[in-house]
């Protein structure tokens, strides 16, 4: 079973890209994030036509999850369990809305999620505190979701680089930026620390996931990696291949971000005709 994260950065200017990279790599399921639409304007048929089903959750023109699968779904959950949302200027009276970041499914008897963190924003900004709260509350959910599927993995852009190698932006300066500020670190390792395994840094130990659009940060390579496929021991022992499609950053109107790809051995289908990975 071959599977991939992306945040497409808008599903509706890149459905053609993303149907002929699903067609070209050979994907079997996709998780996306910051589509950017809501469900009645995601382009599905685009993809359908393709044999793959769609599972979207998205509010309005910001953020947005899916995951694209022809391999069927199951147990499709939108949000997890203690999710927090988030306002600006939140006066304090009821809950801030959820907005729409998580969504997960089981296919082929793994359990998946498409998860786009809060971006934090500034270190001095609330966005950071709702960031961790994010990331505390999905540990929790996760913990969970653990005690149920032998196979799991948490896939997306989780807006943090966890360690000096996965920042190349020389914008981002310790102690003054998000996404390389020590408590956001430290928040990521505690993914690990439950028990959850990066799954392509052993397959490819040095690489970005994401440029800036500004300051020809593609072509000096400035970027970041911050988009990852966390998962269980058994999901990780069942890998045989890891994939940056660092060439997803070129051509014309490509998103921010590029896919990230594992691929599961056993997966029960005739996998000698796939393309590879190099």
């Amino acid at each position: 079973m071959r599977i991939a994260t992306w945040n497409i950065n808008s599903i509706r200017t890149r459905i053609d890209r993303v149907a002929e990279w699903l067609t070209a790599s050979d994907v079997d399921v996709l998780a996306l994030q910051e589509t950017k639409c809501r469900d009645d304007q995601f382009p599905e048929s685009a993809l359908t036509e393709l044999g793959y089903e769609v599972a979207h959750h998205g509010l309005n023109q910001w953020n947005g999850v899916a995951l694209v699968s022809r391999l069927g779904f199951s147990d499709i959950s939108v949000g997890f369990e203690g999710m927090p949302g988030f306002q600006k200027d939140h006066d304090g009276v009821g809950e801030p809305p959820l907005e729409a970041r998580a969504i997960g499914a089981t296919v082929a008897g793994v359990r998946l999620w498409s998860l786009y963190v809060p971006n934090g924003r500034s270190l001095d900004d609330p966005h950071l505190d709702y960031k961790l709260r994010w990331l505390k509350a999905l540990r929790t959910a996760t913990a969970t979701e653990m005690a149920t599927h032998r196979k799991l993995a948490l896939m997306g852009d989780f807006n943090i680089a966890p360690f000096d190698q996965d920042c190349g932006d020389p914008r981002m300066i310790p102690g003054q930026s998000t996404h390389i500020s020590p408590i956001e670190r430290e928040s990521f390792a505690e993914f690990e620390s439950m028990g959850l395994f990066d799954c392509v840094r052993p397959t490819v130990p040095n690489g970005f996931t994401y440029w800036d659009y500004k300051n020809l940060a593609f072509p000096r390579d400035e970027g970041l990696r911050i988009d990852f496929i966390l998962g269980s021991a058994e999901f990780r022992d069942g890998i045989e291949d890891a994939f940056i499609d660092r060439d997803q950053r070129k051509g014309e109107q490509p998103s921010d971000h590029v896919p990230v790809v594992v691929e599961l051995a056993d997966s029960g289908a005739d996998d000698d005709d796939r393309p590879m990975f190099w």
